[in-house]
């Protein structure tokens, strides 16, 4: 019984793509010249970058991005007004 739940668990992953997705980043993390100091962390890193981007992360970045130049606009408003006192 215990074999059976593993094999249907495997055959899950497997078909689900887990298992393809975790051999890859094994085998970069084996290819990589230079070891990580944590092989954890570069797993999360390999693994978070395949996954599909979520839209509300892509709004967010587009609303950093907006807030960067009123930020900037903001600054060299600032300077110039700066210079005239």
């Amino acid at each position: 019984a215990a074999d059976s739940k593993r094999e249907q668990f495997r055959r899950y992953l497997e078909k689900s793509g887990v298992l393809d997705t975790l051999t890859k980043v094994l085998v970069a993390l084996y290819e990589e010249p230079e070891k990580p100091n944590s092989a954890l962390d570069f797993l999360k890193h390999h693994l978070g970058a395949s996954a599909p981007e979520n839209p509300e992360i892509e709004a967010l970045r587009l609303e950093v991005a907006e807030m960067k130049e009123k930020y900037d606009a903001v600054l060299e408003e600032n300077k110039k007004l700066k210079s005239k006192v």
